[in-house]
């Protein structure tokens, strides 16, 4: 939930009345939550705003969320609205960690808690700059066209009944841009594309009944459309 407290001085003290803004962010088990907290999650995402007792307020930037999701059909779990899926730039499934990883997982908190002992390794204001760095990694035309290309396709699939919307096209581009920026590219290769495909736009796809009597995925169709769509050559 979004935390925030209004506290209300007594008339007696004569002081005013002050606010506590405390920003931050906590979307555990999303698909639990109610509709009030889901209202929130919707405005801070779309507006980069909240709101303590009817009063706006801007969130500090940078500002990112993140949240889990339970298994859908877990008991108290209910379906996210596509509308606030979309807001979503990935999805990525973490899975149940090896055998290896699960005994450092104990080993660690044997005696302390690893979180407790986290240090930062980047500051706000270089967050910041890296954002406007991204946002300046060049995409060719061609690039253009195939990430198009793709999102297209999902949108006259034979196995979906909703397909990329423009939001999750900015996203797309966005994630491409970001990937050539973590490989040290200040341009966009269509394997940037592709890797970012699944993560970014299998959570935006609505199946139709015809892919789940297959038992089709949203990610085996992203999977297919990549495979289909002619790579460009550069």
């Amino acid at each position: 939930k979004v935390k925030g407290r209004e506290i209300i001085t007594s008339p007696k003290t004569k002081k005013s009345n002050r606010v506590v803004k405390i920003p931050q962010f906590l979307a555990d088990e999303i698909n639990r939550t109610s509709p009030k907290t889901q209202s929130a999650l919707l405005e801070v995402m779309e507006e980069g705003t909240v709101t303590i007792d009817a009063v706006k307020r801007e969130v500090p930037q940078p500002f990112m969320v993140i949240a889990t999701e339970n298994p859908t059909g877990s008991s108290g779990t209910q379906l996210l609205p596509e509308s606030q899926l979309d807001r979503f730039m990935i999805r990525i499934s973490m899975g149940y960690p090896s055998m290896e990883e699960e005994m450092r997982l104990i080993k660690e908190r044997q005696e302390a808690n690893p979180i407790d002992y986290v240090q930062e390794i980047v500051t706000k204001q270089e967050v910041l700059e890296m954002q406007e760095q991204v946002r300046a990694v060049y995409m060719d035309d061609k690039v253009l066209k195939y990430l198009s290309q793709i999102v297209d396709a999902t949108r006259r699939h034979s196995m979906l009944s909703l397909g990329v919307s423009p939001r999750g096209t900015l996203a797309f581009v966005d994630m491409a841009k970001g990937h050539a920026f973590m490989n040290g590219r200040d341009y966009v290769l269509p394997e940037d594309v592709k890797k970012v495909a699944k993560c970014v736009l299998a959570h935006r796809l609505l199946l139709n009944g015809k892919a789940r009597m297959s038992h089709v995925t949203a990610q085996d169709i992203v999977e297919e459309i990549v495979g289909k769509t002619a790579t460009p050559k550069l």
